[in-house]
């Protein structure tokens, strides 16, 4: 298993090294990779233009998108894992509107990005999580029909409270705030990136800390808890730890949707349902997926960029499609 668990980690390593460098290499200013390279190595003066374009711009954003999509990769397996359905994820469940409203409300209140925006994000993930569980009680806590079903009415009342918050705005935060909600990552700096990562990284090993114990939930609760599992427990803990981690993203670039649903489902399908191996290769997988879809965001138009959230949309609304009726 370890010797397993190296392989993949490696692959999946270099392919999101090979991602981030083609997203330094290409966009609009037309600097090749070479050129890149001579400036990831201090061949070109510090205040070059080249210089500022690459560590100023596109590095914050490469690495911005490798850390969102690993957090919404990783969130969207840990839910599968939790529901037992592929098609659960944060976006479809409402954890990510319940996030971008608490979101809002800071950015309104003129909070800071960090902690205040993530401290009201995480308040509005954690609130409707809640409400998620309170409309699917008196079945189970996790019975994977009525919270899925749950979560996409959570999530649609999600939209419409989003829209009435943007409606009462009159000033000039509601352009960006509406750009923001189709999933943003040009605002990025080296700033904001290090406390992301200082933020989400401890979540990253509670996860894989936890990782064979999703394996068991996988068998059943009634296995599970015969096998040592305290259902109660390790479901709160790896809903919160979940939530936190899709609030910290959210409050940085917005509403990124279907991330979590496209890399768990092509992982699992590739290497099997072992959450050992899926955990760090969600983490790295997501990562690499992120960074070329947000490329794609920044080249694909003629004129300027278009969110990367549009991406991730094209790509995961048709294969949740696909899921659903495949599902049926």
């Amino acid at each position: 298993m370890i010797k397993r668990l190296l392989l993949v980690s490696f692959l999946l390593l270099s392919l999101l090294i090979l991602s981030i460098f083609l997203g330094l290499s290409m966009g609009s200013s037309g600097n090749g990779a070479n050129a890149v390279f001579k400036s990831l190595f201090g061949m070109y003066e510090a205040d070059s233009m080249l210089h500022t374009i690459i560590w100023r711009i596109r590095l914050p954003r490469v690495l911005l998108a490798a850390l969102v999509g690993a957090t919404l990769s990783l969130g969207g397996l840990v839910f599968q894992a939790l529901l037992k359905n592929p098609l659960a994820e944060p976006y479809i469940l409402g954890i990510s509107g319940g996030s971008a409203i608490g979101a809002i409300i800071g950015i309104l209140a003129g909070l800071s990005r960090f902690p205040g925006v993530t401290f009201t994000a995480f308040l509005g993930s954690i609130a409707t999580l809640l409400l998620i569980l309170v409309m699917s009680t008196g079945q189970s806590i996790l019975k994977k029909d009525s919270l899925l079903l749950s979560g996409v009415m959570v999530n649609a009342f999600c939209s419409a409270i989003i829209m009435f918050l943007i409606s009462m705005t009159q000033d000039s935060r509601l352009h960006n705030i509406i750009f923001w909600l189709m999933g943003d990552l040009s605002t990025a700096d080296l700033k904001q990136v290090g406390i992301l990562s200082l933020t989400l990284f401890p979540c990253f090993l509670i996860l894989f800390r936890y990782s064979h114990t999703m394996n068991l939930l996988l068998m059943g609760n009634e296995m599970a808890q015969t096998m040592g599992v305290n259902i109660k427990k390790v479901t709160t803990i790896l809903l919160v730890t979940t939530s936190f981690m899709v609030s910290s993203t959210v409050s940085h670039c917005g509403l990124l949707g279907f991330v979590g649903l496209v890399m768990p489902h092509l992982l699992r399908i590739i290497l099997g349902p072992d959450h050992r191996i899926l955990v760090p290769a969600c983490i790295l997988g997501g990562g690499a997926y992120m960074v070329v879809c947000d490329l794609l965001s920044r080249v694909l138009p003629q004129h300027g960029e278009m969110p990367a959230g549009v991406i991730t949309a094209m790509i995961g609304a048709p294969l949740f499609i696909y899921l659903l009726k495949r599902s049926k």
